[in-house]
């Protein structure tokens, strides 16, 4: 299993990114996706998530509005575009793979590497 997220990198504050993750060995479809972030010395902070067939997304309250995640089940990909971005965004975020749609971290059985996202001007 594989999760492999990349996108991030150096932007100022009022910037955009679009982070990727691209997944194989597991069956993309049945699964739920979720985006999370970790300061270093804190907690791993849900994101967004995403149900399996795109229908539903869930966001955490301070992520909605410009945060947004999306899915192509054709390709096996999970994306999550970040606009607005201050420097309070700054961590590292990681996908993951999970058979509930849900914001809990433990409920997510598969998990990417992580890519960096700093803001800063």
């Amino acid at each position: 299993v594989q999760l492999q997220a990349s996108g991030g990198g150096l932007v100022q504050p009022g910037g955009s990114l679009r982070l990727s993750c691209v997944t194989s060995g597991f069956n993309f479809d049945y699964y739920a996706i979720g985006w999370f972030r970790q300061v270093s010395g804190k907690d791993r902070e849900f994101v967004a998530c995403i149900r399996r067939n795109s229908y539903s997304t869930y966001y955490a309250d301070s992520m909605k509005g410009r945060f947004t995640i999306s899915r192509s089940n054709a390709g096996n990909t999970l994306y999550l575009q970040l606009n607005g971005l201050q420097p309070e965004d700054t961590a590292l975020y990681y996908c993951a793979a999970g058979p509930a749609f849900s914001g809990d971290a433990r409920t997510y059985r598969y998990w990417g590497q992580g890519t960096q996202v700093t803001v800063s001007s």
